[in-house]
């Protein structure tokens, strides 16, 4: 098949094209967006259109959804898939969720179950994937010194979001609000499997948050409003995501050398701050070589893996992570991977697998062999286009 893949630079966009390619498609990129962030929508719809007429293509696909992606591809009569990588995703609110040539795949099964309804034949849950051949190109080739750079025995990767907090433009809001958000967001940190933050929040809680927080979230033309899952999933899943990080990344730090990778500010946080990593030189070579990779999911992703669970493991490295209710549903904890429920979990398992260097390599050689099976790119991406496409395929 030929596709057209509408590329905005995600980290995910090189693998997915090697994975379509690898199952024989013919992949044309668009790549505008890589480079001229904030482009008019009008002139994505030109450029769009135009490389529509310019080939003949089997459909269009893109990672996350486009709203204008779909109302061109409803024009010309032509498939439009996409993937989403990020929770929220607040175009899904768009009424173009509607169009017929919609294949719409959702990581999150609690993301699937909110948008599904709308277009119920066109929208489908489908998990994210990684690409172990990549990363072991980059392993394989890892001098000494790198090894010894990257050698860690905890580390995290990632932005620790208090610098892109948006809950903290909070401003005049009465004590009562901030304590009640104060209590609803210190339960839902410390409750893993069950997300109710949108189930606590009063209209009249709503419209008083609304009222204090500038710039509030104002959803474009030809989108539904709904200030209650803005509210909860792009402001307070943001702080108690940011929150959740600085705890959990102090305790560690205090019993444990914890390595941070990350361009946020950790003044005050007992860690080993290393800066940023490159995503594809050495990030590959931190997942391999640390002991113990921590993963802590953001609070908008209700039920779902990102995308760092598959790559730690593809990467070979022993992943303990947060746990989340799918994490049952494409591994094994305490075979592929470790998960926590508490803080204190968390504390004892990292004790008791840095003393146990037999357990944890077994651990991480079990989560690689299944990362590399049933989680690959070109797996994935068959799965979605015979769903896509309607076509019969066992697994």
């Amino acid at each position: 098949m030929n596709i057209l893949f509408y590329r905005y630079g995600s980290i995910c966009e090189p693998d997915i094209i090697t994975g379509f390619s690898e199952l024989g498609n013919t992949v044309h990129e668009l790549t505008m967006e890589i480079t001229e962030k904030n482009v008019p929508t009008a002139n994505r719809v030109e450029y769009l259109h135009s490389a529509l007429l310019k080939h003949s293509y089997d459909f269009v696909f893109s990672v996350n959804f486009y709203p204008f992606i779909s109302e061109v591809c409803n024009i010309h009569g032509l498939l439009y898939l996409c993937w989403t990588v990020d929770c929220p995703v607040m175009d899904l609110l768009s009424h173009s969720i509607e169009n017929k040539c919609n294949r719409i795949f959702l990581f999150d099964a609690a993301q699937y179950r909110d948008i599904a309804p709308r277009n119920p034949d066109c929208i489908f849950h489908l998990p994210l994937a990684t690409n172990p051949a990549r990363w072991d190109s980059v392993i394989t080739k890892a001098s000494r010194q790198q090894i010894q750079t990257y050698s860690s025995d905890v580390s995290f990767v990632g932005s620790l979001y208090t610098e892109k907090c948006p809950y903290d433009r909070l401003t005049g809001a009465s004590d009562y609000l901030t304590g009640y958000l104060e209590g609803v967001m210190n339960a839902q940190q410390s409750i893993y499997g069950c997300y109710f933050l949108e189930e606590v929040l009063s209209d009249e809680i709503v419209e008083e948050f609304r009222s204090h927080l500038p710039g509030f979230y104002t959803p474009p033309e030809n989108f539904i409003r709904n200030d209650r899952l803005a509210m909860a999933r792009l402001y307070l899943c943001a702080k108690i995501s940011a929150s959740e990080r600085i705890r959990t990344l102090t305790s560690l730090g205090r019993r444990f050398s914890v390595d941070l990778y990350t361009g946020s500010d950790t003044t005050g946080i007992p860690v080993c701050n290393r800066g940023l990593a490159k995503t594809l030189t050495e990030m590959p070579l931190i997942f391999h070589y640390s002991k113990i990779n921590l993963n802590i999911t953001s609070k908008s992703i209700r039920e779902g893996l990102p995308l760092r669970i598959f790559d730690i493991l593809g990467c070979g490295g022993f992943l303990l992570t947060n746990y989340q209710t799918e994490l049952p549903d494409c591994f094994t904890p305490g075979v592929d991977l470790e998960c926590y429920g508490s803080e204190e979990e968390l504390l004892q398992k990292t004790e008791y697998y840095l003393t146990h260097e037999k357990d944890r390599k077994e651990i991480a050689r079990n989560g690689a062999q299944t990362a590399r099976k049933y989680h690959n790119y070109p797996k994935r991406l068959l799965d979605m286009l015979s769903l896509a496409f309607h076509l019969d395929r066992k697994a």
